[in-house]
């Protein structure tokens, strides 16, 4: 590997084929969002060598596939070692060129990724074969009578693309470059343009490893630009075999049909407009809290945010009090004082787009609590915690994934009428319910369209799987459901 310069600097180069390689359109600026200042120097890849970084990925595909299970746990397990030893540094640039807060960037950023390596090392050594019931094949043309064996055999699909959010640059790239290297593909990396350099630092660590045990060059490639052309290569390439995608709905169906066209395999974890249903026995401080994390976790910037309250009225008014308080006391500031809480959204042009959701919930006729101001801060794109209540089913501020930290209430009266405004929605990602009444909270979770439903908490169980209904993706993913997303099922048929 050779670097010009220390890495986050101009330095920075592309991954293809096992080697550090220039970019053919030169650099674009990687800047922090709480500073305004540049963190460092992106590459910006032509389409040619996106489509390199593919050729590259199919050429390794082939040794690759063919190595043994527990070679491929002993370098993913080392990937994980080598980000541990650095994890200092590389948090420090995961805070820099995303806005998380230290504690985020450190426990939730390269803490997850580093485990998410660790996961899958163990899952490279989960069974890929399944017995099938032996069958009785009559006599006829296809052959003899006689007993027929079967296995249900999961393979590599290939090459993929993993196409990653700017929301977490560590957890969410490595939640697929892991489990697709664990099922035997092999990978090109395109992460978001706003955070790239964290994914520059997992590609060195997986190079260390990959390169210690002799794997073949191109197994990991990481391609990076701000043009859009960079990612639609990174889709239309004619080795990429299959297409994980995390982000907006808008942008995966552009994804979709694009893989239509060549029938690529697709994963698509895309927008969330959580509801989040809060019953009259519902604990309400543990609701608030809950619901709170959205004005915190990432700025509101997560899909999976419960940003769509719905409050039986017996508790509207005081959860939306309860509400008001809780965002009223989060300290909004630079990300890197201990004491902050929330921090800046990823850009300037993303701080004017929750703005006009501010300014459209107003005239939409919603009563706004709290926040809607942009906080006295000399530099930085903040957004205060903003809570709206009195909205109606109608409004944009309600249907719309605002990804910031902005939630709105809505009363409804009885269960029923609970369910049916959960339901109105174009998206199913996660959906909440709070009630002390448990046969009632999973009774109404169970009617509830949503890839997963947190009961009295909005915490997520790591093996559970993880994708959503309707215009909320295609596919799960996380556990061994991951291993099963990156491979496709063969069925070997034998006489007995």
């Amino acid at each position: 590997m050779t670097r010009d310069e220390h890495p986050g600097t101009r330095g920075e180069r592309l991954f293809i084929g096992g080697r550090w390689v220039a970019p053919e359109l030169g650099h674009y600026e990687v800047i922090d969002p709480a500073t305004e200042e540049v963190v460092g120097l992106a590459p910006e890849a032509s389409r040619e060598q996106v489509y390199a970084a593919a050729a590259a990925a199919r050429e390794a595909f082939g040794p690759w596939s063919r190595t043994a299970p527990e070679e491929r746990a002993r370098i993913l397990a080392r990937t994980a070692e080598i980000i541990r030893a650095h994890a200092g540094p590389y948090a420090e640039l995961a805070r820099a060129e995303s806005g998380a807060t230290t504690a985020t960037a450190r426990g939730m950023q390269v803490a997850v990724g580093a485990a998410r390596f660790d996961r899958y090392a163990r899952g490279a050594l989960e069974p890929v074969e399944e017995a099938l019931p032996p069958q009785i094949n009559e006599a006829g043309p296809m052959g003899r009578a006689g007993i027929l064996g079967a296995l249900a055999v999961r393979r590599p699909v290939g090459v993929v693309t993993c196409i990653t959010s700017y929301n977490n640059p560590w957890a969410n790239p490595a939640g697929k470059i892991a489990p697709a290297l664990a099922m035997g593909n092999t990978v090109v990396v395109k992460p978001a343009p706003q955070d790239p350099l964290s994914v520059f630092r997992m590609a060195e660590a997986l190079e260390g490893a990959l390169t210690e045990a002799g794997a073949p060059p191109g197994v990991v490639n990481v391609v990076t630009g701000a043009r859009p052309e960079v990612g639609e290569a990174a889709v239309d390439a004619p080795d990429v075999d299959m297409v994980s995608f995390t982000g907006s709905t808008a942008v995966g169906r552009a994804i979709a049909e694009a893989c239509g066209r060549g029938m690529k395999r697709q994963l698509m974890e895309l927008g969330g407009k959580g509801a989040a249903l809060v019953f009259d026995d519902a604990d309400l401080p543990a609701a608030v809290a809950g619901i709170g994390t959205t004005f915190s976790f990432y700025s509101g910037q997560i899909c999976t945010a419960p940003t769509r309250v719905l409050a039986q009225r017996g508790v509207y008014e005081r959860l939306v009090e309860g509400l008001a308080r809780y965002a009223g006391a989060l300290k909004v500031g630079d990300p890197r004082a201990r004491d902050t809480v929330v921090g800046p959204v990823i850009s300037a042009a993303h701080r004017d787009r929750v703005e006009a959701y501010l300014a459209l919930g107003r005239k939409e006729g919603a009563r706004l609590v709290t926040g809607g101001e942009r906080p006295g801060l000399d530099r930085g794109w903040y957004v205060a915690p903003t809570l709206f209540a009195d909205c109606t089913p109608d409004m944009r501020i309600v249907r719309e994934e605002i990804f910031g930290p902005v939630v709105s209430v809505l009363p409804f009266d009885d269960e029923e009428e609970g369910i049916a405004l959960a339901g109105d929605s174009e998206y199913g990602l996660i959906d909440y319910v709070w009630s002390g009444d448990v046969a009632r909270a999973f009774r109404v979770a169970g009617r509830l369209r949503a890839g997963g439903v947190g009961i009295n908490t909005v915490g997520r169980n790591m093996e559970a799987p993880f994708g959503g209904f309707k215009q909320s993706g295609v596919g799960r993913d996380v556990g061994s459901y991951a291993l099963r997303a990156y491979s496709e099922l063969q069925s070997l048929v034998w006489p007995g």
